[in-house]
């Protein structure tokens, strides 16, 4: 969304925009609840989420299929319900990185690594925030702010432009300033003038820089595009993954730059993310997002592997 595109959230007050106003209310005041009860709450809601939409769920179930095979089915539906937490609590999540304090947020929170990221800044040498789609991300860039350096964070427009200037609001509390996913310009300015951009490139991707390879041993149509961000930008790639604890606290990762990036193979840059994404989903598989459809796109004659839903929901 351009600066010229967007309007403040006040601007959206005509009556088809009342219930999401209420919505937010209802998550505010939640918000200002005990985080163990908050997040009780968010689990809440992801159970009911679980029930609610069968489509989403099978195409939870199909993903957990196709990359955790030894999986016996019971466990494969325990995970399956245990995303649905998550999402629920990403929800609370989202409020709390348009609302809670820095100094609650901070309390709650811990980084290590930093200084894999502080030291490309301060050498003057660009740096791509290399993440994934965790259901923690919005919560932890905050703290992020608090500690690292200036970063831009990328986003997808919604639908809605309730929701994406309400989305951009809690990002820009974060980041300095919304990079829209179609900006490729802006983001290598950014990371020219030494502000590093926040940028998740793992969900299914059919366009000019993608390419058939493997996520969990899986062949998906995979964006590639990150090499080529790093070589106009001039910039390092450092993978970090936020991830929730099971105290409700929250661990932000940073990594130390993926070696010889970027280099004149994108899909052999793109496979080395790949791998350290795969280790760290092992660790809390819940919190990655296996509602999205990742294996969509695909070339003949690979299968469709989301056809053949209705036994999974």
């Amino acid at each position: 969304m351009k600066k010229t595109d967007r309007r403040p959230l006040y601007h959206f007050w005509t009556p088809n925009y009342w219930p999401a106003w209420l919505a937010l209310g209802l998550l505010r005041l939640v918000c200002l609840l005990p985080h163990s009860t908050r997040l009780n709450i968010g689990f809440a809601l992801g159970r009911l989420g679980h029930r609610l939409t069968p489509s989403r769920r099978a195409i939870t179930r199909r993903n957990i299929e196709l990359c955790f095979p030894d999986m016996s089915p019971d466990e494969r539906d325990a995970l399956a319900l245990a995303h649905f937490e998550a999402l629920g609590a990403s929800l609370i999540e989202l409020g709390l990185g348009q609302w809670a304090s820095d100094e609650e947020l901070d309390s709650i929170t811990t980084i290590e690594g930093l200084e894999h990221l502080q030291k490309p800044i301060d050498d003057g040498v660009g740096v791509i925030l290399l993440s994934a789609h965790f259901t923690t991300l919005e919560v932890v860039g905050r703290v992020l702010k608090i500690h690292g350096p200036t970063y831009d964070g990328v986003y997808r427009r919604n639908r809605s432009a309730f929701i994406t200037a309400f989305l951009l609001r809690g990002r820009e509390q974060s980041a300095r300033r919304g990079i829209e996913k179609t900006d490729i310009k802006g983001m290598i300015r950014s990371l020219r003038e030494g502000v590093a951009v926040w940028y998740a490139a793992d969900q299914s991707y059919k366009g000019k820089q993608s390419e058939l390879l493997p996520f969990f041993g899986v062949p998906a149509m995979t964006n590639t595009a990150t090499t080529a961000l790093g070589k106009l930008g001039h910039a390092v790639a450092i993978p970090f993954f936020p991830r929730r604890r099971k105290d409700g606290t929250y661990l932000l990762t940073i990594l130390p730059p993926l070696e010889g990036f970027p280099s004149d193979d994108a899909a052999a840059d793109t496979m080395k993310f790949t791998s350290i994404l795969e280790e760290y989903i092992r660790q809390y598989p819940e919190q990655y997002f296996w509602i999205h459809k990742k294996f969509k796109n695909r070339p003949a004659p690979l299968p469709n592997v989301y056809s053949d839903l209705d036994s999974l929901k």
